[in-house]
């Protein structure tokens, strides 16, 4: 398994993995960038990697992928500062396995080598957040060296939702 930038070489698998989330909510967030130009979404995930056309509420960001030879099997979102929204609930990372390469423990893996990139980066704490009842998420955390924090209640779409926020020193 090798963490690479997005590229044009992976566009097969990439369009392979959108389709097989189907409905399902994606994570990280440049999952929903539009791909049918697919030029024009690697350049919107250079741009958000260099910090700029950011939407209002957004900080820089790096997407990476988690590939095996041609196959994309996962995809991690490290950002690069928090500002306030963020650090209450998001985070530095977002990361999601494609659905035919879960329960496999590629989400360890994938998070950390995104960890692993962070520290070469010069970061010292990294805020990683997951719901409470995504215990696979809760596990890869803690399996990387997340130590629980605290937790918050979050009210959406008229249902609460416990975020346990975990930090990993570097």
């Amino acid at each position: 398994m090798q963490l690479v930038k997005p590229s044009l070489q992976y566009r097969q698998s990439y369009l392979h993995y959108i389709v097989e989330l189907g409905d399902e909510e994606r994570y990280p967030f440049p999952l929903d960038f539009d791909c049918q130009n697919f030029e024009a979404m690697l350049q919107r995930n250079q741009d958000f990697a260099d910090g700029v056309n950011l939407p209002k509420g957004f900080v820089a960001s790096e997407t990476y992928w988690l590939v095996s030879g041609a196959e994309l099997v996962g995809v991690a979102n490290l950002r690069l500062s928090l500002n306030d929204s963020i650090r209450h609930c998001g985070g530095h990372i977002g990361l999601g396995i494609r659905p035919s390469y879960r329960g496999k423990g590629l989400g360890v893996e994938l998070l950390g080598q995104t960890i692993a990139v962070a520290k070469l980066k010069g970061m010292k704490e990294l805020h990683i957040h997951c719901y409470q009842n995504n215990l696979a998420s809760a596990k890869m955390i803690i399996a990387n060296g997340g130590v629980l924090h605290s937790e918050i209640e979050l009210e959406d779409d008229n249902a609460a939702a416990i975020i346990q926020r975990y930090r990993v020193q570097l």
